[in-house]
């Protein structure tokens, strides 16, 4: 990073944060934090901070369930990277989904606390198949944890999709519902359903948040500015990346290769059966810096 250069901070949003506008509520984590969608949008965002010479940090917030979010952010960023070398970064994403599945897990059982036998409906909007199944997948992960017996999904954009969803629990037999986001929403739309919104505080998102930046920063000063493996985050995403229906129709002839960057930081967390996390790191050529600290649930 250039001496003198003042930092600016694009957090970057997707279907997890209705395209950014849940995101707005934390561009007081400091004065240089901004707020833009993937496209034009952040085009003309990060260009204009780059040509007052920043140094341009972008944050893809998302709990990894918004791989193609990333990649388009990263196709942006590589477009600008070479016209301002050694002032623009693209941080780690938010989260993994690991770490969503711990957070809700802690909502789960601030639902178990006041009643054993609630219902949990994890709630998204509508965004995409495969995006969707994801969240599916992690729900049944957080009941599968024990944390309460019955965690169920709605893919829901208002108040009436919502509240047939919570009806539907009921006459499953649910005598109490609880609801939570599945993102950085900071409350659902109101049914008669207990509200256990935001998934996380406005303290600890920030606290992620100036983890992620920091170490951006740190890696951009040692020539590393993240956006080559920000092109690959949705590599293998949708249908299993497999060959074989294009091999059998004889159309998928060619021989070619597919290459993964190993040499960038992400990280990992264990979610124990009594609710505790557990981060650790992995040194190496395959190396993963860890930053699960800063997003395992507060207890």
């Amino acid at each position: 990073m250039p001496a003198g250069s003042a930092v600016r901070v694009i957090l970057v949003g997707g279907h997890e944060s209705a395209d950014g506008a849940d995101l707005v509520r934390f561009d007081d984590v400091a004065e240089n934090v901004s707020v833009a969608s993937s496209g034009r949008g952040l085009h003309n965002l990060v260009s204009g901070f780059l040509d007052e010479g920043d140094t341009v940090v972008v944050l893809p917030m998302s709990f990894g369930r918004n791989p193609t979010m990333v990649a388009d952010t990263a196709k942006t960023l590589k477009w600008l990277a070479p016209r301002h070398p050694d002032r623009l970064a693209l941080a780690a994403t938010f989260g993994q989904p690991d770490h969503l599945v711990a957070w809700l897990r802690t909502a789960a059982n601030r639902a178990r606390a006041v009643d054993p036998d609630t219902t949990l409906v994890v709630v998204a909007p509508h965004s995409n198949v495969f995006d969707e199944a994801e969240l599916h997948r992690l729900a049944y992960l957080v009941a599968a944890h024990g944390a309460l017996p019955e965690v169920a999904v709605a893919i829901a954009d208002d108040a009436d999709e919502l509240a047939r969803a919570v009806r539907r629990q009921r006459v499953l037999g649910a005598a109490r519902v609880a609801v939570v986001p599945a993102g950085f929403a900071p409350s659902l739309p109101t049914t008669d359903a207990d509200d256990l919104g935001p998934l996380m505080s406005a303290s600890a998102v920030a606290r992620v948040v100036r983890t992620r930046v920091r170490d951006a920063l740190a890696a951009l000063a040692a020539g590393y500015d993240g956006i080559d493996v920000g092109l690959d985050a949705d590599h293998g995403h949708g249908y299993a990346h497999s060959h074989a229906f294009e091999e059998s129709q004889g159309t998928h002839s060619q021989p070619h290769g597919h290459s993964h960057p190993h040499s960038h930081s992400h990280s990992h967390t264990h979610t124990h059966a009594d609710g505790t996390v557990h981060a650790h790191a992995h040194d190496g050529a395959h190396a993963h810096a860890h930053e699960d600290a800063a997003l395992a649930p507060e207890h």
